[in-house]
């Protein structure tokens, strides 16, 4: 039982990284189509300011984010054609998103640290606020 309860906290906050990677609130979300993913790089752009500079790194990690998306959406899709499972598979699901979602989050991380490192000590403190925020109020809501 202590195994469960350990993948369960893992996997919750494996989804908590995701969805403040892909700017989601659930796991519909993250399923939702591609207009939301390109409206959330979008905002992101927007609100790091990103420079003519900085756009070929820019790009590498918006295509990332779209394939974190497309990657997640069969995953999820599956998941909810499915409806209710019995434990086993339901826990099989769930390790097959929460896998995705590691996945993705190395992805995302190895293509936003060079951009990361190119931006200006102002557009860093954004980055910090915008990441650190997003922790900060999904932690409050679990309150």
């Amino acid at each position: 039982m202590d195994r469960v309860r350990r993948f369960t906290r893992i996997s919750a906050a494996l989804l908590l990284c995701m969805a403040i990677i892909f700017g989601c609130l659930s796991l519909s979300q993250a399923a939702s189509t591609g207009s939301h993913v390109e409206a959330r790089i979008s905002d992101l752009r927007a609100k790091l300011k990103i420079t003519d500079a900085q756009e070929e790194q820019w790009n590498k990690l918006a295509q990332v984010m779209r394939e974190n998306a497309a990657t997640m959406q069969p995953l999820i899709a599956e998941r909810k054609e499915k409806g209710a499972m019995n434990a086993v598979d339901d826990l099989k699901s769930y390790s097959g998103i929460t896998d995705a979602q590691a996945a993705g989050l190395k992805n995302f991380v190895a293509a936003f640290e060079p951009l990361y490192a190119s931006f200006s000590d102002d557009q860093k403190k954004l980055a910090d606020k915008i990441f650190a925020h997003r922790v900060e109020k999904r932690l409050k809501k679990k309150k």
